[in-house]
């Protein structure tokens, strides 16, 4: 899974309670700019490392500043409207205009955060469309003063890295503290982990690779008759969000191998971009799968930093742009996030449920203990009721190629969250308080994996972020047959997928997988918590939907 942000192959909580704190030295101006603390955003690394030093005062830090939403009764009034197939809004989703002016920060709050940080001596960029995160970059120690806190160099002797951090959280003034979130960025300790899983194929050379190809692939989910048809994606838009870059060298040998011809990708930076190519693998297989099932579809590879300000910056980015489908194979266990970071995050999704955007995440590859720590936990940010969580199968074909069955994949990351409550679309099969992962399942098994073009070489992947894409494709290849037939996108995916598999028409939409286990959770019948609903059949799934 995650790194600390990892990508998953193979990352609603109620806004936190402002403390009032005891008047701080950098906050003394006046009774109206007494501090206030913005809590849950320090490091939970923070508080098992060892303290080694102090941050160069003179050190370049940037920070992505979030701001709260207006509104949120009426915004949550809506999503239960827009996402509900018995309302008349059922899928009358908002532009990202029509967000920013109902639910996004008044421009009078933006002045007035933008203000402050200035006078600071920070460096400000222009909010982001939705109205709700600022950019802003400074040295070191203009953002301890902005921000009220002491920024440190630690080492965390459980993983072995040195990070700085804040060892404290942040205080700002109340008036602008009321209009913050988040403030993310005063910490360098890499975030999410990828969930993908690869080994080097052994037939190299000229002889074909082991794996999944396109053609398997697309014989095995049921997609041929719809790619003969020419809903291939094209006209659409697919965004993988990733905290590594990548090679378009190897893109072009998988896609020249195979026969493609898709469109090729385009990088969209975030938060500053990334040059590291340590998780490459993932970023490939990302695309690969895509080019693989909706060859028509344009890929947008949004690359950002691996840290909270990175993950901030990325998910406001991808919300702010409207990309339609958005595929993410990177997380940390829940507990890993801070509770700011999850607010600010899970905000940028509920805008991603209120304009429409398909969101898939890999649910991770650590079975029922995400964490690691002999327990049961979920990932994040598979595990946000906003979020489309994509579990792991091992599949099984015929030998004509078609869909034999599919197990449940012991690696794939799935159970009950220890943040968020139960959705109202899950609720038929969730009595439970808190959400459930998965939602949707494919394939990940490394046994069963895909063939992919990475590092020069050829290689089986598996990993639940080889299922994320997997669903994305299909979801494009859904939006082109829609678009053609003048029917409605597929939306907040969760919304079509529970009305669907709670239908008449589950047996002929979905895979249903009814066996193998991820540790604590069996495969069952219907809906579980290994995965979720199964996976999909594209030609029932869209004849069920679209005629």
């Amino acid at each position: 899974m995650k790194s600390r942000l990892k990508p998953l192959i193979g990352l609603l909580a109620a806004p936190l309670p402002i403390i009032a704190l005891a008047a701080a030295p950098a906050f003394a101006a006046s009774a109206a700019a007494q501090p206030v603390a913005l809590n849950g955003n320090v490091l939970p690394a923070v508080s098992h490392s060892t303290r080694t030093g102090e941050v160069a005062a003179d050190r370049t830090i940037t920070v992505a500043v979030s701001l709260g939403q207006r509104d949120t009764a009426g915004l949550d009034a809506f999503l239960a409207q827009v996402t509900d197939p018995k309302s008349p809004n059922y899928k009358h989703y908002l532009t990202v205009d029509q967000f920013a002016q109902r639910y996004g920060a008044t421009e009078a709050t933006v002045a007035k955060v933008t203000a402050y940080l200035r006078a600071q001596g920070l460096k400000v960029g222009a909010v982001t469309a939705n109205r709700l995160t600022l950019e802003a970059s400074g040295t070191a120690a203009q953002v301890q003063k902005a921000f009220g806190t002491r920024l440190s160099t630690f080492h965390d002797s459980t993983t072995g890295r040195d990070f700085y951090a804040n060892s404290t959280a942040p205080v700002l003034p109340a008036e602008v503290a009321a209009a913050v979130t988040d403030v993310s960025g005063l910490n360098d300790y890499a975030k999410y982990r990828h969930f993908s899983t690869g080994r080097l194929s052994p037939e190299v050379g000229t002889r074909a690779p082991s794996g999944l190809s396109p053609a398997k692939a697309r014989t095995a989910y049921n997609l041929n008759s719809a790619l003969s048809a020419g809903y291939t994606g094209k006209g659409q838009s697919v965004a993988v969000a990733e905290f590594s870059a990548f090679q378009q060298s190897n893109i072009a040998a998988y896609d020249k191998y195979y026969g493609l011809t898709p469109p090729t990708p385009t990088v969209v930076n975030a938060g500053g971009g990334t040059t590291d190519l340590s998780g490459q693998g993932e970023v490939e297989l990302d695309i690969e799968v895509i080019h693989a099932l909706a060859p028509g579809a344009n890929v947008k590879v949004y690359e950002a930093p691996n840290s909270d300000a990175g993950e901030v910056a990325l998910y406001s980015k991808l919300v702010s742009d409207n990309v339609p489908v958005i595929s993410i194979s990177w997380g940390i266990y829940e507990a890993g996030e801070t509770a700011s970071n999850r607010v600010a995050v899970d905000a940028d999704f509920k805008e991603a449920a209120a304009q429409g955007q398909s969101v898939y995440a890999a649910s991770g590859d650590s079975g029922s203990d995400d964490a690691g720590n002999g327990g049961t936990s979920v990932d994040f940010p598979a595990a946000d009721p906003y979020v489309t969580g994509t579990g792991g199968t091992t599949l099984s074909t015929t030998s004509s190629g078609g869909w034999s069955k599919e197990t449940a994949w012991s690696g794939s990351g799935g159970g009950v969250s220890s943040v968020f409550a139960t959705p109202s679309y899950q609720t038929k099969v969730n009595t439970g308080a808190k959400r459930t992962v998965p939602d949707v399942a494919a394939v990940a098994d490394p046994a069963t994996g895909w063939a992919v073009y990475t590092a020069g070489a050829w290689y089986t992947y598996g990993g639940t972020s080889a299922a994320a894409p997997n669903w994305a494709a299909f979801t494009a290849v859904y939006n082109s047959e829609a678009a053609a037939k003048s029917k409605p996108a597929f939306g907040f995916a969760n919304s079509t997928i529970y009305s669907l598999a709670s239908s008449a028409n589950y047996g002929a939409a979905f895979h249903d997988v009814t066996s193998g286990s991820n540790g604590a959770y069996k495969a069952a019948k219907g809906y579980d918590k290994v995965t979720g609903w199964g996976s999909y059949n594209g030609a029932g799934f869209l004849k069920a939907e679209l005629g």
